[in-house]
């Protein structure tokens, strides 16, 4: 008997041809804030953050790794400037794909469709988690939480893009984690 996820996996395996392979060295830019995205990406091995400009000042406000999608959602969508930038960490391998064969897959797909709306769904949830975190919770709770949830995060990305994410500055950081 097959499962949703192995029904899903040849589903995509259908659209894979319209996919472009790229390897791309870290700290590239695939998207400046500002611009409208043309493309959106999945990470078959490598780190990608998000990120805005506040007053000269750069905030990191989420990180994607291997098996994940990531755009620019609403620019890709609507053809409205990028209210974020997307970089590379560490050096990437991913998988590109353009508006114009995104639509013909999801008009082609219903299987993918829903797939990528429970994707945007889970996203939301996310982005309410942290947007309640950041109202809720100190700085240091903030870094338990973190911890907590997502190690591998501490693990892999530089102390200064963590002490963005969390709204903080590197020797907060460094002191927080002195107390731990």
């Amino acid at each position: 008997m097959v499962n949703e996820r192995e029904l899903l996996n040849v589903e995509w395996e259908k659209y894979r041809h319209f996919f472009k392979h790229e390897e791309i060295a870290a700290r590239t830019l695939l998207l400046r804030e500002g611009m409208v995205s043309e493309r959106m990406f999945y990470i078959e091995k490598g780190c990608i953050r998000l990120s805005f400009n506040k007053d000269g000042k750069d905030i990191t406000f989420q990180f994607f790794f291997e098996g994940e999608g990531v755009s620019s959602a609403e620019s890709f969508r609507s053809n409205q400037p990028s209210l974020f930038s997307i970089e590379t960490i560490e050096p990437c391998i991913v998988h590109t794909l353009n508006k114009k064969d995104h639509a013909l897959i999801i008009e082609s797909s219903p299987l993918i469709k829903q797939e990528l709306e429970e994707q945007t769904f889970q996203r939301l949830l996310y982005y309410q988690k942290l947007f309640l975190s950041r109202i809720k919770n100190s700085p240091e709770e903030r870094y338990k939480e973190l911890l907590e949830q997502s190690p591998h995060i501490l693990q892999r990305i530089p102390q200064h893009y963590i002490a963005s994410f969390l709204g903080i500055t590197s020797v907060s950081l460094s002191r927080i984690r002195n107390r731990k």
